[in-house]
């Protein structure tokens, strides 16, 4: 080594610091830690997707290249997530690299290592999906509403678009993106970006999202459907046996777009449309954006369900335009949503309406409180998922505790001021994320502090449970409810003429309340009169089901009906709720019995809470 005095050796240690200084600025903290990414977006970070992918039906494998724009802070790599991809090669700047991939997590996946230069602007990566790719759905025709045709679609949250697409997957982390797909000419794609109409006669489809997005958002749908326009910015994606009803069903959401622009501002996606997906969709709706998906199990011939299409246009500002940064913040999604739905259907159908879907709510929230009365961090608003599946803390308390956060604040500061802050909540934060911690400074500066407002914001986000001072929502229609359920329970008759015009909240609330007394004859007597089991209102048949289950009604068959409803239905939220019936009243067996039968008709998303739930290996 060669000899240097020490005023040297010093002024080298003090420009290498200043260099290192430097550097560490150069190095922006723009992006948050995140627990659910390997990416490290601080030092390298995707912006733009080309994606070019081939949809196979045959071989259930969907392959091609994504190749993305990126900007780096003088990186070696860059670090995408993929969960069950193969990877058959990487370019860097259309120069082929050797990659190198992280061990597996079973959360997380593996980490995709790609070297790069400070001079690198694009990266490409030839991939595949697997078998065992969660995010895709792949159906047989007759497991689709016309069965003539195959279908696939997508979904993406919390952290699965990395098992179709290797990718930086966090919600912090923003892109834009095109893409071209080929699929069977005879089947149409569409996708949450500018969407074709009708069917091309190559099968081979292009699309442009020109906003930033987060990658869970971007999904993909691939079958025989048709487009039924509603108005100029609104429309129906259906298979042909379904888009009439659908249409008929969804006939209001022009209504809704223009009441939620007059509550919260522009739309600022140009088109709502929704793709009604055949009945294994996982989910009531995912917003992703301009093309919601839909369960078809919120199609009930009387727009009674129609709530969810009011939640998932909702997103359209609170979660697609002001997105939560990681999953612990992910009530700053769904709680706000919630709350803008209930604005949106009050809008729309009146104050009863708005709150008796509150009470219905105020319940499920009820009873996630009893169930984690044995974990009350998980009660919290922002939540620590570290270590764990995002979904976790996809529940009530996300949506119903920060819905009821936010409307106890409206109460207490006054609607309008309430309106104001958050029109311009969302016009200053548009197309950015949001952690609660920025979200709170931004309500102390904007609402509280600004009109001499004291509230307990602490207490509600980060304490377990939900405090005191939460508003009281009350409803005389539910009220009427009660008492006409206390005199069936007293008198052991009803009359059905009482019941007519009830809505399907006024039944959930009916079937929901029932005493832990009531008895297999009353039971009886409810079904015969109201013919209970053969509900086609899937929400009523769900309170219903799970009802005779907990009290061992056996009637109409009803054991059958169960079995045919959790066999031909994945949508999560009414799985999960029949099948807990069954653990909770000790009759696992039955539950597996079923299960085994259904379960292939389940997506990843579905099958894996049930899994858990009933201690269910393959």
């Amino acid at each position: 080594m060669k000899k240097i005095n020490l005023l040297s050796f010093l002024v080298l240690i003090c420009l290498t610091s200043c260099t290192d200084i430097k550097k560490e600025e150069k190095v922006s903290k723009k992006y948050a830690e995140e627990p659910h990414s390997f990416s490290k977006p601080n030092q390298a970070v995707i912006k733009h997707l080309n994606l070019d992918i081939n949809v196979n039906f045959d071989s259930k494998q969907i392959e091609g290249t994504a190749t993305y724009n990126i900007t780096s802070n003088e990186a070696s790599e860059i670090i995408l997530d993929t969960k069950f991809l193969e990877i058959k090669n990487v370019l860097a700047d259309n120069k082929e690299v050797k990659f190198s991939l992280g061990d597996f997590n079973k959360q997380l996946g593996k980490a995709l290592k790609i070297p790069i230069t400070s001079a690198t602007k694009t990266i490409t990566i030839h991939y595949n999906t697997t078998n065992k790719t969660e995010a895709l759905q792949w159906l047989t025709p007759q497991q689709t509403a016309d069965k003539t045709d195959p279908f696939l679609f997508t979904q993406g949250q919390a952290i699965l678009t990395r098992t179709w697409i290797p990718i930086q997957d966090s919600p912090q982390i923003r892109v834009t993106y095109n893409a071209t797909v080929k699929v069977p000419s005879s089947l149409m794609a569409v996708m949450s970006a500018e969407n074709p109409k009708v069917k091309n006669e190559d099968g081979i489809y292009t699309f442009k999202m020109k906003q930033a997005i987060s990658p869970y958002l971007i999904a993909l749908s691939v079958g025989n459907i048709e487009y039924k326009a509603v108005s100029n910015r609104t429309g129906i994606y259906a298979e042909k046996s379904v888009l009439d009803k659908a249409h008929e069903e969804f006939s209001d959401m022009e209504k809704m777009v223009a009441a939620a622009e007059n509550l919260y501002g522009d739309y600022d996606w140009e088109q709502f449309d929704v793709i009604v997906l055949p009945p294994s969709f996982p989910f009531g709706g995912m917003e992703n954006p301009r093309l919601t998906f839909a369960t078809p199990t919120v199609i009930a011939g009387d727009k009674s369900l129609t709530s969810l299409i009011a939640h998932e246009l909702a997103h359209s500002w609170s979660g697609n335009l002001v997105t939560n940064a990681t999953w612990d913040d992910f009530w700053l999604n769904e709680g706000f949503t919630v709350y803008f739905e209930l604005r949106i259907m009050e809008a729309l159908y009146g104050k009863d309406r708005a709150n008796m879907l509150a009470l219905i709510a105020k319940q499920d929230l009820e009873d996630e409180l009893e169930g984690f009365k044995d974990s009350p961090e998980d009660t919290k608003l922002k939540l620590n998922l570290k270590g764990r599946n995002p979904d976790d803390g996809m529940n009530s308390i996300a949506y119903d505790k920060g819905y009821l956060f936010l409307r106890t604040l409206e109460e207490t500061v006054g609607r309008e001021k309430f309106d104001v802050f958050l029109k311009n909540y969302f016009k200053t934060h548009a197309f950015s994320t949001m952690t609660t911690e920025k979200f709170i400074t931004y309500l102390n500066a904007n609402l509280l502090e600004k009109n001499q407002v004291e509230f307990n914001t602490e207490e509600w986000i980060y304490k377990p449970g939900v405090p005191k001072n939460q508003s009281i929502i009350t409803s005389d229609k539910f009220s009427n409810v009660e008492k006409v359920l206390s005199e069936f329970i007293n008198k052991n008759r009803i009359d059905a003429t009482i019941t007519k015009n009830w809505t399907t909240q006024e039944w959930v609330h009916f079937i929901r309340n029932f005493p832990k007394e009531i008895t297999v004859e009353q039971l009886t007597t409810l079904d015969t009169t109201f013919n209970l089991t053969s509900s086609t209102n899937s929400y009523i048949a769900m309170v219903w089901f799970e009802k005779a289950i907990t009290h061992n009604y056996r009637g109409n068959n009803v054991d059958a009906t169960i079995e045919a409803f959790l066999t031909n239905v994945g949508r999560r939220w009414y799985v999960s709720t029949i099948f807990k019936a069954y653990k909770n009243s000790s009759k696992v067996d039955e539950a597996l019995a079923i299960y085994k039968k259904s379960r292939a008709n389940y997506h990843s998303v579905t099958a894996n809470t049930i899994d858990d739930m009933l201690g269910y290996k393959e």
